[in-house]
């Protein structure tokens, strides 16, 4: 059965969707998402190195992927940025264990591997994502981010783990990521971090739940969550707050995941 389009103006729709985004944009937003893994840490590329592992990792259930992120963390001895500069080849050893879904042992060493050669090779992750940024939208950044990343030597296999918008991905964790990094909300959930990026760059991280409650909400028409789907919802998301559209992400995700909206 087709779900139901509720119809609002634009006026009523902003209206809902910011009462939506105060609820659920504070700090109790962060017991139960991953976005606590980074919490822990206070150094900048702690936060960075940990968040951008978390959200890798971010599909599927919620406790998992936290638990998951938890243990990652404790392999790499709770201290992300040491481990990934300084790491001899047997601390890798102990990462070949390592599971998650599809995202296994070898996977996540090529991981450390690449964010090495980023620091080492490209200052960190920030300037990468900010070398390539248009003027109001980071997916051709996180495009080119790719291809830095996997620009050494490594398994062919792991390319799956870092999607591409340029191949009409709506690259959902990678847009999370760089939510958490780049917003701040001055509630203590986003972060804030990353200065050379603008809020009003960013976009939705698009899934199951947000891209069903945009549909009902008239915010999208695309069937699938791919890409264009992805543009759709970030030029509706603009009208209703070109500087900070990406607040919206609370809204819908709140709506679909805690009220089966």
């Amino acid at each position: 059965m087709k779900e139901k389009q509720i119809k609002l103006n634009k006026t009523e729709l902003k209206e809902f969707l910011d009462t939506k985004v105060i609820q659920y944009n504070n700090p109790n937003f962060i017991e139960s998402d991953p976005i606590q893994i980074p919490h822990t840490f206070s150094k900048k590329e702690d936060i960075e190195i940990s968040a951008f592992l978390t959200a890798t990792i971010a599909w599927g259930n919620r406790k998992s992927i936290i638990n998951n992120a938890k243990r990652l963390m404790q392999l790499m001895d709770n201290s992300p940025f040491d481990f990934v500069l300084n790491h001899e080849e047997t601390d890798l050893d102990n990462l070949s264990s390592f599971v998650h879904r599809t995202f296994n042992g070898n996977d996540c060493i090529q991981f450390i591997k690449s964010l090495k050669h980023i620091y080492l090779k490209h200052h960190g992750l920030e300037p990468v994502f900010a070398k390539h940024a248009d003027k109001d939208s980071l997916q051709v950044s996180i495009s080119k981010f790719k291809s830095i990343f996997f620009e050494m030597e490594h398994l062919q296999r792991t390319e799956k783990h870092v999607s591409d918008p340029l191949k009409n991905s709506a690259a959902k964790r990678i847009n999370m990521f760089l939510r958490w990094m780049v917003r701040n909300d001055n509630t203590g959930v986003d972060f804030g971090i990353w200065k050379s990026i603008s809020p009003n760059q960013l976009s939705c991280p698009l899934d199951v739940h947000s891209g069903n409650v945009a549909r009902k909400l008239g915010l999208l028409k695309r069937k699938q969550n791919d890409g264009k789907a992805l543009i759709e919802l970030d030029t509706n998301l603009r009208k209703l707050d070109k500087n900070d559209p990406v607040k919206y992400d609370f809204a819908l995700f709140g709506l679909g995941v805690f009220e089966g909206f």
